[in-house]
């Protein structure tokens, strides 16, 4: 009798080993993982995302932000000694995998002209990060200008 029960605990234990370890709605393994994690978790630069994340939801693959600011968040980004400001809106994602995140959405760049563009890929290579720009221009940049997280609101003027 005490071998079945014994028999019986080893089964359910088993069970439940195996089902905790199907992959469910998050890539991330830490209960107090934070955004900046996924993003390395997927080998992507924590840089991507300004400091100041609020929350977050992983579902699916896809990653949505919010953002601890009231409507938007902007910022320079200098590469090669050229400024490029990129805004946030409060509300921010797009689906992840390892090494992109694609249907970005609610992050813009404005180019040397002064228009506004939407990203719609970004995408590791090596060590630069290829952003895909309103479905048309390509514009690279090297990972290592990613590397740190950028405060808000820096590029208000």
């Amino acid at each position: 009798m005490a071998t079945r029960h014994l028999l019986l605990i080893l089964l359910l234990t088993s069970i439940l080993h195996a089902a905790s370890s199907i992959p469910g709605n998050s890539t991330v393994d830490a209960p107090t993982a934070t955004a900046y994690d996924v993003l390395e978790q997927n080998n992507l630069p924590r840089g991507l995302l300004p400091l100041g994340v609020k929350s977050y939801a992983l579902h699916d693959a896809v990653l949505e932000v919010t953002l601890s600011v009231p409507e938007v968040c902007d910022f320079f980004v200098t590469i090669d000694g050229r400024k490029y400001l990129i805004k946030y809106g409060n509300r921010d994602g797009g689906v992840i995998a390892p090494g992109s995140i694609t249907k970005v959405h609610g992050v813009r760049m404005q180019d040397a002209w002064g228009l506004w563009h939407g990203f719609d890929e970004v995408t590791r290579v090596g060590d630069q990060l290829e952003f895909l720009v309103a479905d048309q221009d390509t514009r690279s940049f090297p990972v290592s200008a990613f590397a740190h997280s950028p405060r808000c609101n820096e590029g208000s003027v």
